[in-house]
């Protein structure tokens, strides 16, 4: 078994922070739902803007809220609007990383969300693995290297 991610939120910026609250993170739960975060899953959390790595669990927001609110301790590491990444992970084997396809959104200055991505992981015809990501924006500057960026309705293999 190895640990791998199964499932991101990126750039979500953060709506509240409640210091007086037992700890925790509160995401809008269209969100989670649409990635496959479930309640009291435990997430990383990694602050782009100060650096800061947390872990906490989650608890449904309210759908379609576009909330990311940090609670208890957790309301230490980050300020409203700070834009952070959440992420889930899984232990598994190899093959079950590649039925599940990993989702991930992606989060513009509102909480919206600007694009859908999914991790492909693969075995190539000689047995190595790879991988693909697939994203909905095709002018996207995520950094990925081109040799890994699949859109939709483009062949991946």
């Amino acid at each position: 078994m190895e640990k791998y991610v199964s499932a991101k939120l990126h750039g979500i910026r953060v709506t509240d922070a409640k210091l007086n609250y037992h700890g925790s993170i509160t995401i809008d739960a269209d969100f989670c739902r649409a990635v496959g975060l479930k309640p009291l899953e435990y997430v990383e959390i990694w602050n782009k803007m100060s650096g800061a790595r947390i872990s906490t669990y989650v608890l449904y927001g309210g759908a379609g809220s576009r909330c990311c609110i940090l609670n208890g301790a957790a309301a230490r590491t980050c300020q409203q609007g700070d834009e952070i990444i959440i992420a889930g992970s899984v232990f598994c084997e190899v093959d079950d990383i590649i039925s599940l396809k990993p989702r991930v959104l992606v989060f513009g200055p509102e909480n919206e969300i600007i694009d859908r991505i999914s991790y492909e992981v693969f075995r190539r015809p000689d047995g190595a693995l790879d991988m693909k990501v697939n994203s909905e924006v095709i002018d996207n500057d995520y950094g990925f290297p081109a040799s890994l960026t699949a859109h939709p309705g483009v062949l991946l293999r």
